[in-house]
C-alpha cells in the first residue's frame, strides 16, 4: 500500500493528574501520558503515528476517521474543529 503524508492541526489538551502529565485529543479519542510535560508531548506525537499506523494496517483508517468526525478532502483528511474549551460547575451527588 503507498502512503502520503498529510498534516493536520489536532486539538490536545494537557492536564496534570498528580504526578504524570496527559494529552488529550477529541479528534481522535486518544490521550497518552508522561512524568513530565514534555515527555507527554513527546507521547503524544508517537501514539498518534501508531494510531494512523495501525488503522493503515487494519484498513480502517476511512471508517475510523469518518466516525470520529473527519471530513475526507482532496488530498485528506480534516478533523472535527473544535468551538470552545470552557469549565463548567456541575452538582455531583456523592455518600455524606
Amino acid at each position: 500500500m503507498r502512503k502520503v503524508d498529510f498534516q493536520a492541526s489536532l486539538p490536545v489538551t494537557f492536564l496534570r493528574e498528580d504526578d504524570q502529565f496527559v494529552a488529550y485529543t477529541p479528534a481522535l479519542d486518544l490521550s497518552t501520558s508522561g512524568d513530565t510535560f514534555e515527555q507527554a508531548k513527546k507521547r503524544f506525537g508517537e501514539v498518534v503515528h501508531i494510531f494512523f499506523d495501525e488503522c493503515l494496517k487494519m484498513g480502517t483508517l476511512e471508517s475510523v476517521l469518518s466516525d470520529l468526525g473527519w471530513k475526507k478532502q482532496d488530498h485528506g483528511w480534516n478533523p472535527p474543529t473544535v468551538v470552545a474549551q470552557d469549565m463548567q460547575k456541575v452538582n455531583i451527588p456523592i455518600p455524606a
